[in-house]
């Protein structure tokens, strides 16, 4: 993992984890011309990353686009990637849109000219044309899901898969978490008594389906079992059952 053509292919890269926090919010903030409005199952996205809300024939948005010199008002999508596991700090990423608004068929359309994504270690900004051309992550609908599963019926499997983390991640660890899940990896959050952590297990080659992340968390659940159980937990339990 050392240099930077294998972090490439082991993590997406900003434009995808940008297209794919937009492919699963379900909410976002929006302002424009001065008014702002949260919305709730209002947004649809197209191939190219446009995003086309579907407001109410009274929102004051409307208003302002049809209003605005020219009908076409500058206007901020805000987005939250909100983790689906109860975790601290849930927020994971937050995705910020700046374009410009045009109505269609009733509704209005962001082209975006301006994207940053923002998370823990730092704010990037996304070219707009690579944001286009993106694709989102294929396991991206499907992760709320599939990260609620792993933490309500496998805490075993997820207990396991720590015996692949660093020994001295887990220092002072009382609980761990899936907190993401990508086609090139699982990520773990290492909540600790102080601070908490993120450890990333990647897949030894990427899944494009359900199907294929099966495949792949069983690979890292043999890896598991095979390696030596970590100091730290073993002395947690040691404690927990004493």
């Amino acid at each position: 993992m050392g240099d930077d053509r294998q972090s490439r292919t082991t993590a997406p890269d900003a434009a995808e984890r940008a297209r794919s926090v937009l492919t699963a919010a379900w909410s976002c903030a929006v302002t424009a011309d001065g008014i702002r409005e949260e919305l709730v199952g209002a947004h649809t996205v197209t191939d190219d990353g446009r995003v086309l809300l579907h407001v109410p024939e009274d929102s004051a948005l409307l208003a302002a686009a049809l209003c605005a010199p020219r009908g076409e008002p500058s206007a901020v999508l805000e987005f939250a990637d909100v983790a689906p596991v109860p975790v601290r700090n849930r927020i994971r990423a937050r995705l910020r849109l700046a374009g410009w608004f045009s109505g269609q068929d009733g509704h209005l359309l962001l082209r975006p000219t301006r994207v940053v994504l923002r998370r823990p270690s730092g704010a990037v900004t996304v070219d707009p044309g690579e944001f286009a051309a993106a694709v989102p992550d294929p396991l991206a609908a499907a992760e709320a899901r599939l990260l609620t599963h792993l933490a309500d019926c496998h805490a075993d499997a997820v207990e396991r898969l720590t015996r692949l983390v660093d020994p001295g991640s887990l220092h002072d660890a009382v609980r761990v978490r899936p907190l993401a899940v990508d086609r090139h990896g699982l990520t773990l959050r290492i909540e600790r008594v102080r601070a908490d952590g993120d450890v990333r297990l990647p897949f030894h080659a990427p899944a494009d389906d359900v199907a294929e992340l099966t495949e792949r968390m069983h690979v890292l659940l043999s890896r598991a079992s095979a390696a030596s159980c970590p100091r730290p937990l073993q002395r947690q339990r040691a404690d927990r059952d004493g």
